[in-house]
């Protein structure tokens, strides 16, 4: 993933820092991410953007949806419980041997089908939502 010092500005907000990401990456990759990061917050207009793990976009609804990272051949979005996660549409690509996450690897030229990743994003967001619920105390 490209570092840049520029992007550790510690007084930028997360939000800041990922569109200074997707704009130093200047081809494909900015691209990619940029598009994915709209679908993302078209799917969830209340996500919460953070900056984490020296400089990796996070994106958060009561705990991780999904990370967008950056490589020279792909864009990475794993998503942080994506083995819990039903994905009729088959866009998990990679991390598949794992019980906890699973990722989408796009790489130049590919298309993801918006619907199903939008699809993935609110599920994500319930599962997480679902998780944070306190536990009902039985009546005695």
């Amino acid at each position: 993933m490209k570092h840049s010092g520029a992007s550790e500005d510690p007084s930028a907000s997360a939000s800041d820092l990922i569109s200074n990401r997707i704009a130093e990456l200047g081809d494909w990759r900015g691209e990619t991410l940029s598009r994915m990061r709209t679908l993302i917050k078209k799917a969830d207009p209340d996500v919460v953007e953070e900056w984490k793990w020296m400089g990796t976009p996070i994106w958060s609804h009561d705990g991780i949806i999904c990370t967008g990272e950056s490589y020279k051949t792909i864009v990475k979005l794993t998503f942080a419980k994506g083995a819990s996660l039903e994905d009729p549409k088959g866009l998990f690509n990679s991390s598949l041997e794992g019980n906890v996450r699973r990722a989408i690897d796009i790489h130049e030229g590919e298309k993801v089908n918006e619907a199903a990743f939008k699809a993935l994003v609110r599920e994500a967001i319930a599962l997480n939502s679902a998780a944070k619920k306190p536990l009902k105390k039985a009546k005695s």
